[in-house]
């Protein structure tokens, strides 16, 4: 019986010694947890909002709330286990360790997310745009995390690593809002130049799609033994602007024809 009185006294002691020492931290930790989560759940509230506002890309937007608010929780444990009174450096130098081995096998995956969440928030380009990268010419039709999808003008789907947009040349075909069409077409010294001016003037007035702003322009771009070339700059949308250039063509060549104007390798 003294044995157990002497051990039960023994443990009262040191529960009591802990609670003195270690139950204010205890306490004062549990309370900043529940502050901290209070607060972070206004912080989630106040960034929904702002990216919002900010017209942060919809499908960046759930993924940036999530590692702000994942990452300040984090935080949060890690200041409040150290309030109870735990070390942490064994811990930090584990997860240190850990971070740069899967940094290293992850180094291409994480470099693709990365550049997919730099191209969602500058926007180089968005989903719509008609873009010219990696040799490939289409239209974006999805961004994601860590690849861009493009559709081709021909029907192909090409997938492309983000990391590849990012680090390159990109060129953004209809950013503008229209592009310039440009035809040169080589004529005989015995044809009159104003006439060929006229039939492009006619051609280009008849042209639903050719714009008004910015203006035409039509001269002589060259001049060689066989004859000279003629040079015409019209803008026109930038969308559908293969088929428009391709109907544009096709009606000059028969106005050229019915104004008896010889093209290069026609015969009577």
């Amino acid at each position: 019986m003294k044995a157990d009185n002497f051990d039960l006294n023994k443990f009262y002691n040191k529960a009591y010694d802990w609670i003195i020492l270690k139950g204010p931290n205890v306490l004062i930790g549990i309370v900043v947890l529940i502050i901290g989560l209070w607060l972070i759940k206004l912080v989630a509230k106040w960034l929904q909002r702002s990216l919002h506002q900010k017209d942060v890309d919809p499908s960046l937007r759930p993924f940036l709330n999530s590692l702000i608010i994942i990452t300040l929780r984090v935080l949060l444990i890690f200041f409040v286990i150290q309030l109870f009174g735990y070390e942490l450096t064994t811990l930090t130098v584990l997860l240190g360790g850990l971070s740069v081995a899967a940094g290293l096998a992850l180094s291409g995956t994480l470099q693709n997310f990365a550049s997919g969440v730099l191209i969602l928030l500058l926007k180089p380009f968005v989903v719509g745009d008609n873009i010219l990268a990696q040799g490939q010419e289409g239209t974006v039709t999805s961004i994601q995390i860590f690849y861009t999808i493009i559709k081709t003008f021909d029907n192909r789907t090409v997938i492309v690593p983000n990391s590849k947009l990012s680090n390159e040349v990109i060129i953004n075909i209809s950013r503008q809002g229209n592009r310039r069409l440009d035809i040169e077409i080589k004529f005989g010294y015995g044809i009159e130049y104003d006439k060929i001016v006229d039939i492009f003037n006619k051609t280009v007035t008849k042209c639903k799609e050719a714009l008004k702003i910015p203006e035409k322009r039509i001269g002589i771009s060259a001049l060689e033994e066989s004859g000279y070339k003629v040079a015409m700059n019209i803008w026109v949308n930038a969308h559908g602007f293969t088929d428009t250039k391709l109907a544009f063509q096709k009606e000059l060549m028969d106005n050229l024809k019915a104004g008896g104007v010889k093209l290069p390798g026609m015969t009577d």
